[in-house]
């Protein structure tokens, strides 16, 4: 079947999408093609500029309003202050907000390293993090990269450079499964994991 070049274009848009196949790409270009044109127009107007919307916190680089320099977690004067958990991406976030009992701050790395693809520590916002904590006032730090390859070399690299900074530095408790992400793990699992970390030695 040739279908409008429209049409064509939604598809291939949505297939570059992680997760979305041909055929889920298919079926939302076609239901958008049914929905009523509020539908579309909600979409549109959501994915309109929403880069030029969007800033990196300037302390913790998690997402936040464009104008705004801190996010609301380190706007927050409540967070507490003295533990900072490390993660790879600003969705990690979201995933142990929803656990609801994290109740310090939060350090974005923006990925891990990963030599194959050419991502060094320069890449990453390593050096923010160490600094952070060099100026004092931390007590722990929680390096809650994926339990991958490049999570745990990313936690072992962190480690490392943390070193001789005074801080307790754990790790999240292998409640998560190896080669998953936190954006897929169900609460109990996070919750599990964040109560059960060790300190890395």
């Amino acid at each position: 079947m040739i279908l409008p070049d429209a049409v064509q274009r939604l598809i291939a848009a949505l297939e570059r999408l992680p997760g979305i196949g041909p055929k889920t790409a298919s079926r939302l270009a076609f239901y958008l093609l049914r929905a009523d044109d509020s539908v579309s127009a909600e979409l549109a107007e959501a994915l309109s500029g929403l880069k030029q919307k969007i800033a990196a916190c300037s302390v913790c680089f998690n997402i936040t309003d464009a104008g705004r320099e801190l996010c609301q977690v380190c706007a927050n004067p409540e967070r507490d202050e003295s533990v900072i958990c490390v993660l790879e991406d600003a969705l990690d976030v979201l995933a142990l907000e929803r656990v609801g009992v994290y109740r310090g701050k939060y350090h974005v790395l923006g990925g891990v390293l990963n030599p194959i693809e050419g991502i060094g520590p320069e890449d990453l916002k390593i050096r923010p993090l160490i600094e952070r904590v060099a100026r004092g006032g931390v007590r722990e730090v929680i390096l809650a990269t994926n339990p991958s390859l490049e999570g745990d070399a990313t936690a072992l690299y962190l480690q490392q450079q943390l070193r001789g900074l005074g801080v307790q530095v754990t790790r999240l408790a292998r409640g998560l499964p190896v080669g998953g992400d936190l954006e897929y793990a169900d609460p109990h699992t996070l919750l599990r994991a964040l109560q059960g970390r060790q300190q890395v030695e």
